[in-house]
Order: C-alpha cells, then sequence, then structure tokens
C-alpha cells in the first residue's frame, strides 16, 4: 500500500481578507513531491482557507491513489484538533469544509499531525503564491511556482536508509520546477490544472494551458528569488490578546453607554420609553471611555444600539478613534413595556404578582414589554450577523445592560438567572472573544478603571 504525506496550509492577508492556500502531496517513502495544489479564493479567514487547504490535498493525493495511507501534516492546531476528532466544531463556517475533508478518504486511511509553521514552508509559499496571484487579479498557476525551491531535500524512507537523492543539493527541487514549466507549455496533453499540478511523472489531475505569460512570470519570480510571495500568510494577532493556536478570534469589546438622567435613578429605561439622551455626566463619561480606548488602540470598527444615548456615546468614541458608527438593531435595549420609567420600588408596589414572575422566568415579559428569552434570540442573531462580518477583527460594541449580560451570559454558558447576578456600571467595559471553533472566552467584565 502506498503511503502520502499531506502538507497543507492557508492564509488570509486581513483575516477576512483575500485569502488563498496551499498544499503538497510527498511520497514517504521517497521523499519526492508528487503533486501541488494552490487556489485564490478571494475573501475569507484563515480558518477557511486552512481547510481548504486540507480538501484540496486530501483530495490531490485521492487522485494519485485512493487506497494509500496519507498522513496530514498542518501548522493549524485548530484544524488537525478538530479533523481528529479532539475538538468540537462549532463554528457554521467549519463544519461543512470539515465534513468535505472527511468524506474524500476513509477514516482509516487518514492521520493528523501538527507541526511548527517553519516545517510548512512548502504549502505556506504555495497559499502565499496564490494570494498573489489574486492581488494581480489571476489564479496561481503551477509553472510560477518556486515553492518547491524553497523546502530542503526531505528525507525519504528507502531501503538502503539514505533519505536524500543523489545529486547536489537542489538538484531534485530545481528539476521539480522545470517539470512544472515544461508541463505548463506542453499544449492540452497533459496541461496541468490552473489549481493542481502534479511533477516527478505523476499525471496532472486536469485543466488548461498556462502560456507563455506565466513562463514569463515563473523566469521572474525565479530571478527576484523571494519577492512577493514572502508575505506572512496570517496577519498577526489582534485585539485583546488572541490564541495562536486558535486562530485571531473576533473580539467584542462591550461598551455599556453612558448615564442618562434616568440611571441615578435607577429606573427602568429600555426600548419602549422616553429614549432619553445623556446627561453631563454620561457625555464626560463617553469622553474618557474614548480616550482609554484610544490609548489601548485595538478597535477596529465600532457598531451601535440605535437608541440615542448609545448613539452619543458611540460617537464620541469612534470621531478620537477615526471609525465611523454603524447601527445594529439587534443590540436595543430590551423593552421593559409598563415598567417604563419606574423604579423597582414601584413596580413592586404597583404590580407585585408581575414583577415576581418576570424574576422567577426568562420567557415572562413585563405588561406590554420583552422577555429576557426574546431579547436573547434577538441578541444571538445580532452575534451571528456581527461575527460574520468582523470575523478575525476587534470590535466595539456601544449597547445597553441586558445585551451585554446576555453576550457574556451565552459565552459562559450560564444559565438566564445570572443576569440578575451581574453588575454593569454606566460606561463600563467587558469584553468578549469569539474563536473559530465556536467556544468563547470571557475576558473583561465591567472594567470602570477609565473613569476614576
Amino acid at each position: 500500500m502506498r503511503e502520502f504525506t499531506v502538507e497543507a496550509d492557508g492564509g488570509s492577508r486581513g483575516n477576512p481578507g483575500p485569502a488563498g492556500y496551499g498544499a503538497v502531496v510527498i511520497d514517504a517513502e521517497s521523499g519526492e513531491t508528487l503533486a501541488e495544489a494552490a487556489e485564490y479564493i478571494g475573501v475569507a479567514t484563515n480558518n477557511v482557507a486552512e481547510y481548504k487547504g486540507l480538501v484540496a490535498g486530501l483530495k490531490a493525493a485521492h487522485a494519485l491513489d485512493p487506497a494509500a495511507q496519507v498522513h496530514v501534516r498542518m501548522d493549524s492546531k485548530l484544524v488537525v484538533e478538530q479533523m481528529s476528532g479532539r475538538w468540537k466544531i462549532k463554528h457554521p463556517d467549519m463544519k461543512p469544509l470539515a465534513a468535505e475533508a472527511a468524506r474524500v478518504l476513509p477514516a482509516a486511511q487518514v492521520t493528523y499531525e501538527w507541526i511548527p509553521r517553519e516545517k510548512n514552508k512548502h504549502a505556506d509559499r504555495l497559499a502565499n503564491e496564490a494570494m498573489d496571484a489574486g492581488k494581480r487579479g489571476e489564479q496561481w498557476s503551477p509553472s510560477a511556482s518556486t515553492a518547491e525551491l524553497d523546502r530542503p531535500a526531505r528525507a525519504g524512507r528507502s531501503a538502503a536508509g539514505v533519505g536524500a537523492p543523489a545529486g547536489p543539493p537542489g538538484d531534485a527541487a530545481a528539476g521539480a520546477a522545470k517539470a512544472r514549466a515544461a508541463m505548463a507549455g506542453a499544449g492540452s496533453a497533459g496541461t496541468p490544472a490552473s489549481g493542481v499540478s502534479a511533477v516527478s511523472g505523476v499525471s496532472a489531475v486536469s485543466g488548461t494551458a498556462a502560456g507563455a505569460e506565466a513562463d514569463v512570470r515563473a523566469a521572474r519570480s525565479v530571478a527576484a528569488g523571494a519577492g512577493a510571495s514572502e508575505a506572512v500568510t496570517a496577519a498577526p494577532p489582534v485585539g485583546w490578546g488572541a490564541s495562536a493556536d486558535l486562530g485571531v478570534p473576533a473580539t467584542f469589546v462591550l461598551l455599556r453607554h453612558g448615564e442618562t438622567p434616568l440611571t441615578p435613578q435607577k429606573r427602568f429605561s429600555g426600548s419602549g420609553g422616553s429614549n432619553p439622551s445623556l446627561s453631563d455626566i454620561g457625555r464626560e463619561q463617553a469622553v474618557r471611555v474614548a480616550a482609554a480606548l484610544a490609548a489601548r488602540g485595538t478597535v477596529q470598527a465600532v457598531v451601535s444600539s440605535p437608541l440615542l444615548r448609545c448613539q452619543e456615546t458611540a460617537r464620541t468614541v469612534a470621531a478620537r478613534l477615526g471609525l465611523d458608527v454603524h447601527l445594529e438593531e439587534g443590540l436595543r435595549e430590551a423593552d421593559f413595556g409598563d415598567w417604563e420609567g419606574l423604579t423597582f420600588a414601584e413596580v413592586r408596589e404597583r404590580q407585585p404578582d408581575e414583577l415576581n414572575a418576570w424574576l422567577a422566568s426568562a420567557d415572562v415579559a413585563p405588561p406590554g414589554g420583552e422577555s429576557f428569552a426574546e431579547v436573547t434570540t434577538r441578541v444571538e442573531a445580532a452575534r451571528e450577523k456581527l461575527l460574520a462580518a468582523y470575523a478575525g477583527r476587534t470590535v466595539l460594541l456601544v449597547t445597553h445592560v441586558t445585551p451585554i449580560k446576555t453576550l457574556v451570559r451565552l459565552a459562559l454558558g450560564a444559565p438566564p438567572e445570572s443576569l440578575f447576578r451581574m453588575e454593569l456600571s454606566a460606561a463600563s467595559l467587558s469584553a468578549v472573544a469569539y474563536y473559530g471553533d465556536g467556544n468563547a472566552s470571557v475576558r473583561l467584565l465591567n472594567d470602570t478603571a477609565h473613569l476614576r
């Protein structure tokens, strides 16, 4: 039975941003490169590109020998752990890609190993070449690739125990590059596909001629050395301490709006009330939090509840950061119905039974208002929408007590009654990071240091 090693990688310049993947199939016995695959995939996240690289590598191995044993090596801890079954796949973008990868070959034929990035240079270079091609408005061409030239000769498992091929170092790599160029100019017979090439005597999967222009690009690429394709595959982590293993998370920095005239009186102030503006104290709080966030320098976008007190707070911060304010209806406060403008004590006196029922169940709404269960549904929908729009970025969400507590509760997996066990001061900061595997991490709650 033949044994292949598949090395795969993917990256995004912006996360999400222009993305591409690369994959290489290697003969485990000889260390010989058998096939390469690369493609520019448009705007996507690092994790999506990595999964697509895995799928392409497995498909290339399957095309060579569907009965082969395949050992996958990747520098993505997320993909390796999820495909090995040790981490649960929760993110909706990852599930179909993981399922597609699992269908290429029987699970018994595939094993996975995490490797450091420096040991995955061949696939990394292919991914960067694909992104470079996309920047030029083209797709990756095997004839223009220099990825094989980047790697040291691989040690095979020959019977004599000698791993390196005969001849001066680099000869095998140079020969592979020449084979690519020859195949690209060979016309319709045996010409490699735009995204997959085969070298060292293995037939290409399918494809079209690369043409003379690709040969010119190949010559320029070799003459220029590393050139543009030395660009780092993934952007460095942003936000408040990203995890390298899980990729760059989307980080929601949660800012409760500044004080209004109703805040010190502790009156119910939701979506159905008077929609108050900030007080003088609230405006000063907005200035202070703007200064604190500007000093941290991590916020890349500002999204606000449509209610006036949030918009005022958001505009003050956004002006300091040089950003625009985007409104999100799902971030508005709960509608407290008949209780709007009343204090807790006043509600207790006027509607004690209704208040007790509301405190006892998230499914119970104030008369004429909105239940916490309904708010949760709305906030969850807004969260998913914003995660899709701002994957891998740090976003300031200017919102209210109930939406912030709901996001924190959901991140912790806490029950609804936890909403009554969190304190959120006016103009306080909290933060939740969302990872590609669907998990979340609460990083901050009710920080008011910037107000002191």
